[in-house]
């Protein structure tokens, strides 16, 4: 829910610690701009493992990263999300989910992401200041990305109800405030998807089409979040912000999936019933029962509800160079560009890649039953 987004954050985030390294003999640092990741499950990389939550709100089961992780890490996709490929251009490894216990230095950022949602710990600058010293502490908060994707799910629980808008609105004005009063100055975040699109909301109505009245509150979300980032530029030196078109986005692949690369839009490659619209995925949740695609780089849409490795690479080449028309009033790779904290030698950080990260196509274990079939635990 969004509004665990804005809860304190004492009970669930643990202390961050950064250790920098020395320079080399030869004077040489490395530079990056560190990537935080906040938002729903969309960019979850695995938290709610961590998190005593029902099977509802993790992935970290069969068939779920079967195309990239092994096992599976979390992710609600059969491989990568939009966060991973976003690092992945902007020269950084995969940003570690800040629960996994196996991970206590986040020298490039850390993911907060889950089913619910993380806001900044109030105890992080204090903790880069203690390692990195106030000015460098200062400087990585200050050139810092920020990458929200939150609000689905508090409008799916709230339909129909146009009010909410300004709630959720105000919410995430309070949570950019706060990372304002840290230093952050660059925010990046998805707009809605097409909630009246939505595979269970075609499912339900008789004529299996889009609820037109719940794409009319994601497009009242998506302007009022786009006024209230503009009325925060004029109020706030130094920041800079970038809205991804998620909605309309999706909805073309939805539409015309061939236009894209893909072969199917209006189905899931994991589920069961009419669209694999009932997130039975694994066999983990009721009813166990799931059908599952032969090759999920052909859809849109890996569950009912988030896209499948194929998309969401898609999704994050537009996001991080997309036109105005898609990622304004910058895209990603702008607010990467010019500022770099420096860090040690010891991290070794590779350039930003411009080579096309690539899709993997594994075989399954028995691939030749697991056509679209019918599995049972």
């Amino acid at each position: 829910m969004l509004m665990d987004l804005f809860r304190s954050s004492n009970d669930f985030i643990y202390l961050i610690s950064l250790h920098p390294g020395s320079e080399s003999s030869q004077g040489h640092v490395n530079k990056h701009v560190a990537l935080f990741i906040f938002g729903d499950s969309l960019f979850d990389p695995g938290n709610n493992n961590y998190i005593n939550t029902t099977t509802e709100l993790q992935a970290n089961f069969w068939p779920y990263g079967e195309s990239y992780f092994h096992p599976p890490s979390g992710r609600f996709s059969d491989g990568r999300i939009i966060p991973d490929f976003i690092a992945e251009f902007a020269g950084l490894p995969l940003i570690p989910a800040y629960l996994d216990p196996h991970n206590n230095e986040f020298l490039y950022g850390a993911n907060f992401a889950s089913a619910g949602a993380g806001v900044l710990d109030e105890t992080l600058p204090s903790s880069y200041k203690k390692n990195l010293g106030d000015v460098k502490a200062e400087q990585l908060l200050s050139d810092a990305v920020y990458l929200f994707s939150c609000g689905s799910n508090d409008y799916q629980s709230n339909l129909y109800q146009v009010e909410y808008v300004g709630m959720v609105i105000g919410n995430l004005t309070q949570v950019f405030k706060a990372i304002h009063e840290k230093g952050g100055r660059k925010i990046g975040i998805n707009m809605l998807t097409p909630l009246g699109c939505l595979l269970p909301i075609r499912a339900e109505r008789p004529d299996n089409t889009c609820d037109e009245k719940l794409n009319i509150i994601s497009s009242l979300h998506d302007k009022a979040l786009s006024k209230k980032l503009q009325d925060l530029t004029q109020q706030w030196e130094g920041f800079m912000y970038s809205t991804f078109e998620l909605q309309t986005e999706i909805t073309k692949r939805m539409k015309n999936p061939s236009k894209y690369g893909l072969k199917v839009g209006d189905s899931a490659c994991c589920g069961i019933g009419p669209f694999r619209a009932i997130n039975s995925c694994g066999g983990k949740r009721e009813p166990r029962e799931f059908e599952l695609c032969d090759n999920p780089n052909d859809y849109l849409l890996f569950d009912p509800f988030h896209p499948t490795e194929a998309a969401n690479l898609q999704l994050a080449k537009l996001f991080w160079e997309g036109d105005s028309k898609v990622a304004s009033p910058y895209n990603l790779k702008s607010l990467f560009q010019g500022m770099h904290t420096d860090i040690g030698q010891h991290t070794n950080l590779a350039a930003p890649s411009h080579n096309e990260p690539k899709l993997i196509k594994e075989s399954r274990p028995n691939r030749e039953v697991r056509r679209p079939a019918r599995f049972m635990d």
